[in-house]
């Protein structure tokens, strides 16, 4: 410990008054919009410009947890629970051979997490842990 006072840290009444004048003589060169302000033109390009601003689900309606293996699209296969707070992941390749290519989505992903659930209370009911496939 030092036997320096803590008004070392603050500035002296005259740096004070120095930089509050110096606040009101800056000019803003460019100001930055609000929320009430309309998009630049460079971000609504940028949006359409997007592939993925065109691209439809192969079945519209459908979450990804009702697909088969073979229907994801995705290389990476990934979950949690809402219980424990854990995530899963899976390779689509894995899942594929250790599952099978007709196997639903939900019905893995469930069984990835029941094989490596923490949360075991003895009552079938409360066991387990708790999917959320999110936006996988």
């Amino acid at each position: 410990m030092t036997d320096r006072p803590a008004s070392w840290r603050m500035p002296t009444p005259k740096q004070m008054e120095k930089l509050a004048a110096a606040v009101g003589r800056e000019a803003r060169t460019a100001r930055s919009p609000g929320p009430a302000d309309a998009m630049p033109p460079e971000y609504w390009e940028s949006i359409l410009k997007d592939p993925r601003a065109d691209a439809r689900p192969d079945r519209p309606g459908t979450s990804i947890r009702a697909l088969r293996l073979a229907e994801i699209p995705q290389h990476i296969l990934r979950l949690s629970c809402s219980r424990c707070g854990r995530i899963v992941e899976i390779q689509k390749a894995d899942a594929v051979r250790l599952y099978g290519q007709a196997a639903v989505w939900k019905d893995v992903g469930q069984r990835l997490l029941d094989n490596t659930c923490p949360v075991r209370t003895g009552r079938h009911e409360e066991d387990g842990c708790w999917p959320n496939f999110g936006n996988t």
